[in-house]
């Protein structure tokens, strides 16, 4: 069972695997779509406050509102799915070098 998570700002995470888009919120359709799961009470809202920078759509039907621009969770998405098709390096980061102690 996959359990990667992505920070999505302010020590908040979604799990990685249930994330289907990662959308700028200025446009009028995403607005809707916003406006739509606050009726349905499927809003999460973690932006602490701060300003919407991203919308997060889950396979869930819930929406995450983010302050995190998008290119940046879409960044760290990136770097999961790296670190899961090439484990290696991350063991190369984990040891000690020699030396050090």
């Amino acid at each position: 069972m996959d359990s990667r998570l992505v920070n999505v700002g302010f020590g908040n995470a979604v799990k990685a695997q249930r994330i289907l888009a990662v959308v700028n919120p200025g446009s009028s359709p995403i607005r809707k779509l916003k406006d739509d799961a606050r009726l349905e009470k499927k809003l999460i809202d973690v932006t602490e406050g701060r300003r919407t920078r991203a919308i997060i759509l889950l396979d869930s039907g819930h929406l995450v509102l983010s302050s995190v621009q998008p290119e940046t969770i879409s960044q760290r998405l990136l770097a999961l799915d790296q670190d899961q098709k090439n484990p290696t390096h991350l063991l190369a980061k984990s040891k000690p070098e020699e030396g050090d102690a």
